[in-house]
């Protein structure tokens, strides 16, 4: 089904696990976009409840409950579940051939997991799959660590400059870590404080690896991740270096050339700050030039960019609506 102006009906949304950040992101979305109709959220722990009772930025916006029951006939369907648990609720509920889905999470990301009951799944990055995406039914919406790093790395992947190991340091906010508390996750330890954490291991190289390998087949050299808690609630600053023998005009050139047509990554400039992009779909990217190295500042808001905004643009492209429909968000700067 193509959706191209009002004229036409509605895109109908159900939405699966629907108490989280992301989810609370994606209905404040939702709810704004002007060729959506969200039919249902699903949420076996709060059905009956109101949803403006869990997201309580919702109050007088929104009087919809959760349900524990799905349409299986929606136009589109929101999976905001996690790790793991998307394949567990498709191989237990069944929908329509017409229905679209966009997965959240990362059950498959992976080109070995990218098929499921007969269903495939394209790689959600609109800057590196754009016109794939407007064909598909079915999306993995990229992790939001890997959204930040591939956007810094992908126009060097596409020129095949990635010809050294890669560093990376980035740092997210506790709503990355998701609703459920656990000991890194109060108050007052995240307050004041700083840790890694998975360093060298999380789980986004994979994707990341992968979408670096597509354009750049060669690549073998390591990604060095370092994954960081941050004491703010949202957002991702990436710092990335690797070797590089040109000039940073020419590293400039580059990105720009490579970002030309995209709608939400723009090369600046100006040094950056988080609140530059946190409550937007944006990503804003830096070079710095030292010696032989070049240094790549990626930022993003991981709730939106990394996740809801960027499931959101991807329903737009498969729905045949323009990318930035219900995504003009200005930042949160003061």
């Amino acid at each position: 089904m193509i959706y191209k102006n009002t004229k036409m009906k509605k895109i109908n949304v159900g939405i699966i696990g629907g108490a989280g950040y992301t989810s609370g992101e994606l209905i404040r979305l939702l709810i704004n976009h002007p060729e959506t109709k969200i039919d249902f959220v699903f949420s076996t722990s709060n059905a009956g409840n109101k949803i403006s009772k869990v997201h309580q930025d919702l109050v007088g916006t929104l009087d919809l409950k959760f349900t524990d029951t799905i349409n299986p006939n929606v136009d589109v369907l929101f999976l905001c579940l996690g790790h793991g648990n998307s394949v567990k609720f498709l191989s237990a509920n069944t929908f329509s051939e017409n229905t679209k889905i966009i997965d959240l999470g990362n059950d498959f990301r992976l080109e070995a997991n990218k098929v499921f009951e007969g269903k495939t799944f394209v790689y959600g990055l609109p800057e590196l799959q754009h016109e794939t995406i407007k064909k598909a039914n079915y999306i993995a919406n990229p992790g939001c660590f890997a959204t930040a790093i591939q956007l810094g790395l992908l126009p060097l992947a596409q020129a095949g400059l990635l010809n050294a190991d890669v560093h990376v340091n980035a740092v997210t906010g506790a709503t990355g870590a998701g609703t459920s508390l656990s000991a890194t996750t109060h108050y007052t330890w995240r307050d004041n404080n700083f840790s890694y954490y998975k360093p060298f291991t999380h789980q986004h190289l994979g994707e990341i690896n992968q979408s670096v390998k597509q354009l750049q087949s060669g690549f073998s050299q390591d990604i060095l991740f370092m994954p960081n808690r941050g004491n703010f609630s949202r957002g991702i600053f990436a710092t990335i270096y690797t070797d590089f023998e040109g000039s940073l005009e020419e590293a400039q050139t580059l990105y720009r050339n490579f970002y030309n047509d995209a709608k939400f990554t723009f090369v600046t400039d100006d040094v950056l700050h988080l609140k530059q992009v946190v409550n937007t779909n944006k990503c804003l990217v830096h070079l710095h030039k030292h010696n032989g190295k070049l240094l790549i500042t990626s930022i993003i808001d991981n709730l939106l960019k990394g996740a809801s905004g960027q499931a959101l643009q991807n329903m737009n492209l498969m729905f045949g609506l323009d990318e930035t429909t219900g995504l003009n968000l200005k930042a949160t700067y003061f």
